[in-house]
């Protein structure tokens, strides 16, 4: 349901109407807090040096079993003890994001991909920020969801971006990392595959957001690597998680992108 009202200038925009803000808003933080709550449990499992897979038991010894394999549930053992990274931290944070998408968005089509997008954007930030790792087994087939997603959305009554451009923002983005890795200690080739990722979901709003998403990603960066020297954590030669980073620019970018739209 939208209200429409005309602008000065161009076209009528569409409008969510009171109402229906009130129900997608509490909708988007329920699914934040729901489906935070389940990435602790993949969040631990994936948290492994690059030459093992994951986890296949808990902190005790315990093997993970349950739903998927052992991949859905809440990450705590069979003696009762928790584990992983903060469920309330993560689940606080899930939900706080899809809010944010929610109030942007509004009701236009592509906030279902943004919303779907999110528990595994924040798995990936907390994994990185664990291990200094962006797994295969997620960002690939996320970059594939990405773009499926937008097309379907890019068919539906009220979507506010192009596929195309966000097909191209994923393959520039992605080539752009790809040569700053091969050029530059900084980068793991883990962001050069994350970057399709977030170049499909910036290049849905056009270029001047892919941009302004990539630039607030790097600047973030620098910033905490910049904080971690001065607070005596890092120096010069010491490897930052940057995916976290390039995922909260992206976050900006999407935000941007929404109320531009």
């Amino acid at each position: 349901m939208y209200c429409h009202s005309a602008r000065a200038h161009g076209p009528s925009r569409s409008k969510l109407c009171p109402v229906e803000t009130l129900l997608i808003i509490p909708a988007a933080a329920l699914w934040g807090c729901v489906t935070g709550v389940l990435v602790p449990r993949p969040a631990y499992r994936l948290s492994v040096p690059p030459e093992e897979p994951w986890r296949p038991v808990c902190p005790a010894g315990h093997p993970l079993g349950g739903i998927g394999s052992g991949w859905l549930g809440r990450a705590r053992c069979a003696a009762g003890d928790t584990y992983g990274p903060s469920t309330v931290c993560v689940a606080s944070v899930t939900a706080v994001v899809c809010v944010l998408l929610a109030v942007a968005a509004g009701g236009r089509p592509e906030l279902v991909v943004w919303l779907l997008l999110v528990p595994a954007a924040v798995l990936l930030a907390t994994v990185d920020f664990a291990v200094l790792r962006l797994p295969d087994v997620l960002s690939l087939p996320l970059a594939a969801a990405a773009l499926v997603l937008l097309g379907v959305a890019a068919v539906l009554p009220g979507a506010d971006g192009s596929w195309t451009a966000a097909l191209l923002g994923s393959l520039i983005l992605g080539a752009c990392h790809f040569v700053l890795f091969l050029t530059s200690k900084g980068f793991g080739f883990g962001d050069v595959k994350l970057a399709l990722v977030l170049g499909a979901v910036l290049g849905w709003y056009g270029w001047a957001i892919v941009l302004i998403g990539t630039f607030a990603g790097y600047l973030l960066g620098a910033l905490y690597g910049i904080g971690q020297i001065l607070l005596g954590r890092a120096d010069h030669a010491s490897r930052i998680p940057f995916g976290p980073f390039l995922l909260a620019g992206t976050l900006v970018g999407v935000l941007l992108g929404s109320y531009a739209s």
